[in-house]
């Protein structure tokens, strides 16, 4: 840009001198629809030539102008005083002079909560140093994908990589057109499914033999991960802004192996690994797994697909379970997957609860549909029981519990109790008496759960109880809701979700699960139209849900960035990046709490290394990297046999077995479930940052445990990027112990490389008396 002119500076600085003028601001000068017949550069110059008469000079309107918009409609933005844009404002032709205005990109809001936007050019953010993880291919295995949502348009993409050997499989109301430049590959794999169940009658159940989505669960995933960037996205009103996935320019294959039943057969499962691997994605997301009691990894096809597609450098993601906040519940617990838990944002839906005495309560809410204006009769649900209800199942709003001729036209105020938790059941039971609402007390997490035929308000107990008060001192008592709202940044975040299944792992409680945590409560994104999610309610686009479904899927964006920025790094240097940048503290600094009963401080067993840091982990200075090697002779201490370690990995390996090794699995955390007197760990570190660095480590030793280094110094150099070090354990206490927990941090001045410590004392024996 040419420098100013020094008698406009002159001028300037006189304007403001005499008070004249407060500042010169950003202005946008809107002037409506570009005529057709004009050519753009004509009117870029008509731009100019109206600013030029302003300021006096076409020198200070070319200083001046910052965009010239002539294609899609006309106009231009300029640095302006009040005085020249109020003169600018009653020129011929001119629609509106507006002040440009900062404002929050408003997307699913997870990206945002985590800091995941472009950065200035040479910035060092994970987005744009990843080029919105152009070209990196991600995999998932789900419901299939609705291809017409506008998360998966392939504006400004480029070709498909060359190295791509996928296909998009046509079936049902789906072929080859419905693949794009983002969506590159859909498959579908229900052999299995059929094998166990029969051949499937779509006449009966609403779905589509094809990749196509008919469950939505898919879609939300997928776009998660990958959406491009789609405005004015919201569900019913809520949530409204720009919807975007991780690495919107990251592409995307479908894997469909799971259908409208909600079952997903291993035969399945293990078919589209397979596919997958062949095909040549980068991540695969796999928002899907059982239950414990958790199978050998011999005998778990998560555990073998994901083992070998590991093995050929694609990073797996996986969901840790919805199984909170119980401990031992974690699944998907194998070593070389990135296990994730669920994590909350800084957003909620709130509604006014009006009384008929104007006493006023807010509680949370998704329900976005119509209800009455006025005021509606509230009655308690111990007071309108059926005869053969006892008052614990009506008061909960249990099925059945309910006497429809005293509920109709009413709001029915329930209370979450020990054999009935869930507000949805409540809703059910209230809808089927014809009530017209629901307000549920209960313990109040930040997860929301869905209604759309009647209001469903959620309150804590104390809310509840005040509303109870009121409803039971009163001859004719009355409430009234507000419609919800969308509320942002006014919430502590992130806090582990109630759902988020626990740590330890039941299977290998030597491996730390699980290994982060990322957003996956009250999670927008793209949803499939043909799902009716009520009998009120039309088709929607987008859709709010919660899980660690939602979760596993921020962590696969997030890997395919890593992906595009380091394509050298292996599937551990990926999850390492991660785990040791990761935040153990909120957006306020304070400790990160998990949703509980009631509410605890956070340990490793609730969010694994922490809240994901992405643009931390973009450069984490160094990784605690794995070769297939080293998970070999994991299995080996797993205690497997020869033969059967020797068909994973088509190779004779003898095998040693020391449980030891277990511990000294180079994962980025050191656990040690049972810790006898004195025990050494080792673990190796690579460096991938500058090339001349020292690390100096700092211990937070877990409480009754004494823990060293050695060496507590790392210097690294052109001949020496990786290096071991021992971490030693002594147990201070002859006492049986609990898990407590610590942490080992390697700092630089600029990098902060922290893994967690997870120790158990135990002593050598009990004495059981007879």
């Amino acid at each position: 840009m040419a420098p100013k002119p020094v008698g406009v500076v002159v001028f300037f600085q006189l304007l403001l001198g005499l008070g004249l003028c407060s500042c010169a601001n950003v202005q946008i000068v809107y002037m409506g629809e570009r005529h057709p017949e004009l050519h753009p550069e004509l009117v870029r110059d008509s731009h100019h030539g109206m600013l030029a008469a302003v300021l006096g000079s076409k020198q200070a309107a070319e200083d001046a102008i910052l965009y010239s918009y002539r294609h899609g409609f006309s106009g231009f933005a300029a640095v302006l005083t009040n005085a020249q844009a109020a003169q600018l404002s009653d020129l011929p032709g001119v629609v509106r002079v507006v002040r440009n205005r900062v404002l929050d990109l408003h997307t699913t809001r997870s990206w945002d909560f985590m800091r995941v936007n472009p950065s200035p050019a040479g910035g060092s953010g994970i987005l744009s140093g990843s080029r919105f993880g152009e070209d990196s291919i991600i995999g998932v295995l789900d419901t299939g994908i609705w291809p017409e949502s506008a998360s998966f348009r392939d504006d400004g993409i480029g070709e498909v990589p060359r190295r791509w050997k996928g296909q998009c499989v046509a079936g049902e109301r789906f072929n080859a057109s419905n693949c794009n430049r983002k969506i590159i590959g859909a498959k579908w794999f229900i052999k299995g499914y059929q094998a166990e169940y029969g051949k499937m009658n779509t006449a009966d159940i609403h779905e589509y033999m094809s990749a196509r989505d008919a469950v939505g669960h898919g879609t939300h995933t997928a776009s998660t991960a990958a959406g491009a960037l789609v405005p004015d996205a919201s569900f019913r009103g809520l949530a409204s802004g720009v919807a975007r996935g991780g690495a919107p320019r990251a592409r995307l294959a479908v894997y469909k192996v799971c259908w409208a039943t909600g079952d997903c057969t291993s035969a399945d499962i293990l078919a589209a690994f397979d596919a997958a691997i062949h095909d040549g994605v980068d991540v695969l997301s796999v928002s899907l797994g059982q239950a414990p009691p958790l199978p050998a990894y011999v005998d778990d096809v998560l555990a073998i697909g994901s083992f070998h597609a590991v093995v050929r450098g694609i990073t797996v993601v996986c969901s840790a379970g919805n199984s909170g906040p119980y401990s031992e519940t974690v699944i998907n617990s194998a070593p070389w997957v990135l296990t994730v838990a669920a994590g909350t944002i800084d957003r909620t839906f709130l509604a006014k609860i009006t009384l008929g005495n104007n006493s006023t309560y807010v509680g949370q809410t998704m329900y976005s549909g119509k209800h009455a204006a006025t005021s509606m009769r509230i009655v308690y649900a111990e007071d309108v029981s059926s005869d053969n209800a006892d008052d614990s199942d009506a008061r909960s709003c249990t099925a059945g519990s309910l006497n429809a001729t005293l509920v109709k036209g009413n709001v029915v105020l329930c209370f979450q109790t020990r054999g009935q938790r869930a507000s949805q059941v409540a809703v059910e039971t209230v809808k089927k008496a014809r009530g017209v609402g629901v307000i549920f007390a209960q313990f109040l997490t930040k997860d929301i759960a869905s209604a759309f035929d009647i209001p469903l308000i959620q309150v804590d107990y104390q809310v509840g109880t005040a509303i109870l008060a009121y409803t039971t001192s009163m001859r004719n008592p009355t409430v009234q809701f507000s419609s919800a709202k969308t509320i942002l940044g006014e919430l502590i975040g992130p806090e582990v979700a109630y759902f988020s299944s626990r740590g330890p792992s039941s299977l290998t409680p030597s491996i730390l699960k699980p290994d982060i945590t990322a957003p996956g409560v009250n999670i927008l994104a793209s949803w499939s139209p043909s799902v009716a999610l009520s009998s009120a309610m039309g088709p929607v686009n987008f859709k709010i849900d919660s899980g660690t479904s939602m979760s596993c899927p921020h962590i696969s964006g997030m890997a395919a960035l890593l992906k595009s920025m380091h394509p050298n790094w292996s599937p551990a240097a990926v999850k390492s990046a991660m785990v040791t940048t990761a935040n153990v503290h909120d957006e306020y600094g304070f400790e990160m709490v998990s949703e509980a009963a009631p509410y605890k401080q956070a340990n490793p067993f609730d969010y694994g290394g922490g809240h994901v840091d992405p643009n931390r982990a973009a450069h984490p200075g160094l990784v605690y990297d794995m070769r297939p090697s080293d998970y070999v002779r994991f299995l080996c201490s797993m205690g497997y046999n020869n033969s059967a370690i020797a068909s994973m990995v088509q190779q004779h390996t003898p095998c040693q077995h020391s449980p030891k090794s277990q511990l000294n699995l180079n994962v980025p955390s050191i656990t040690i479930p049972e810790l006898r007197g004195k025990l050494s760990v080792s673990r190796t570190v690579t460096n991938v940052g500058p090339v001349t660095s020292k690390y100096r480590a700092r211990v937070e030793a877990p409480p009754g445990v004494d823990v060293t280094v050695s060496p507590s110094l790392l210097t690294f150099n052109s001949t020496v990027n990786r290096l071991t070090f021992k971490v030693m354990f002594q147990a201070k206490l002859k006492v049986q112990g609990r898990y407590t927990f610590g942490s080992l941090t390697w700092e630089d001045g600029t990098h902060t490389v922290r893994i967690p410590l997870v120790v158990r004392t135990m002593i050598n024996r009990f004495y059981v008396n007879a």
